[in-house]
């Protein structure tokens, strides 16, 4: 193997492990929560807070996540009162979510605690390490998410499989 293979393949490892560590770290987490709301609603918390409102259709194509799964948080949320429902201005007859004042609160504060445990884990590292780090981080994912559709007809063409688009690639 090539040093450049050899890199692609510490990469790949190294993604898979940490999907582990976050999927191992999630589950302890929700065991922590009482109020039934999976941790991965917060995800969709955190878009719309960014993005604004919209209806639930144009999040989960937002997320690249099925439209049952997105409803389902989305009664989470809304049951926890971080997001109502609220009439669309541009169709009456459908809905948009919006985050609550009580959703921001939250955004802010998981914010703040997942800036604390960043800093708790980079505490070593140099500022410039750091920054190098989150620019080549943000240029990948957004490489990964602009190449996501080819990623998945090499894998359909490869595998000959039926993939619906919403699959996870890891």
């Amino acid at each position: 193997m090539d040093a450049v293979d050899e890199s692609l393949e510490t990469i790949a490892l190294q993604l898979s492990r940490l999907h582990r560590i976050r999927e191992r770290t999630a589950a302890q987490m929700a065991a922590l929560t009482r109020d039934g709301v999976d941790l991965a609603a917060f995800g969709l918390l955190f878009h719309l807070a960014c993005h604004g409102p919209m209806r639930s259709g144009a999040l989960a194509a937002a997320l690249h996540s099925d439209a049952s799964t997105v409803s389902r948080q989305v009664a989470q949320l809304v049951a926890r009162e971080l997001v109502v429902r609220q009439a669309d201005p541009e169709d009456g007859r459908a809905t948009v979510l919006v985050v609550t004042e009580e959703g921001h609160a939250t955004v802010e504060l998981m914010r703040k605690r997942r800036a604390e445990n960043m800093g708790r884990v980079m505490a070593d590292w140099p500022p410039r390490q750091r920054a190098e780090f989150a620019a080549l981080l943000r240029q990948f994912v957004d490489d990964y998410e602009r190449k996501k559709p080819d990623l998945l007809a090499a894998m359909r063409t490869a595998w000959g499989a039926e993939t619906t688009g919403t699959e996870k690639v890891s």
